[in-house]
């Protein structure tokens, strides 16, 4: 997790918040179209759209934006989305994964290879990069929601892997298949989390220095700059100071 955590902290000082904010609201619509029309629209009976509503609402997405979604899902013109993950390499060496939802293959994946090209890195084949990363399921919690023994106790009791408390919040890990009832057993007994979502964990991190991150972040800025793309996971590692110039 370690460069991905600090990722919300780089984009938050690059004053791109506008543009970011309408971008991640489409995605989040797009998630929970697709979530309900695979499942049941009643996000009380469909553990992948109660999650993707969770997510939108912790990110500040509107109810009638959710509600519309949802009813986008049942209407006979509701676009289908193929889900494709694509896996490179980055500047310096950096694996990156790229998930994407598209109504057309050919489009996004023309895209995102010259994007990678584009910005020094090189598209691989599907699993060429993957090894790095264990997919995991990640519940977030404010700091308010209690000190970290009674977070990292309520962690155990609800079957989860690993808690990392600090003075932004609690990160609770667990796997990937464990994440619907590790989160209703925590919020049980920590009430509603900040975010509920699977993730791609580093199990082995690259090293970058400061021209290499900058040119890292000139890539995933592209990739997330498309509307196919929902999430980008790279496994870069940079010291505070790094972090701190860029």
């Amino acid at each position: 997790m370690a460069g991905h955590s600090k990722w919300a902290n780089i984009q938050h000082r690059k004053g791109r918040q506008d543009k970011l904010r309408s971008k991640l609201f489409s995605k989040l619509a797009k998630e929970i179209t697709v979530a309900a029309k695979m499942g049941d629209p009643d996000p009380d009976k469909n553990p992948r759209l109660r999650m993707a509503v969770k997510e939108a609402k912790s990110q500040s997405v509107p109810k009638d934006v959710i509600d519309r979604a949802i009813k986008k899902s049942q209407g006979g013109d509701a676009e289908n989305y193929d889900e494709i993950r694509y896996e490179g390499y980055g500047p310096g060496g950096v694996a990156v994964i790229v998930e994407t939802m598209t109504d057309n293959k050919n489009r996004t994946a023309s895209t995102v290879r010259s994007t990678f090209t584009k910005n020094g890195g090189n598209l691989g084949e599907t699993g060429s990069v993957g090894f790095m990363f264990d997919r995991k399921g990640q519940v977030t919690y404010p700091a308010s929601a209690g000190d970290a023994d009674t977070v990292m106790m309520a962690a155990i009791e609800a079957g989860a892997e690993d808690c990392e408390s600090s003075e932004d919040g609690h990160v609770i890990i667990c796997a990937d298949t464990d994440l619907n009832t590790v989160s209703t057993a925590l919020e049980a007994e920590l009430g509603e989390s900040d975010s509920t979502k699977l993730i791609w964990s580093p199990n082995m991190t690259t090293e970058l220095d400061l021209e290499g991150m900058t040119k890292l972040m000139k890539l995933i800025d592209a990739l997330e700059d498309d509307d196919d793309i929902q999430t980008v996971t790279s496994n870069f590692e940079a010291s505070d100071e790094v972090m701190e110039q860029l």
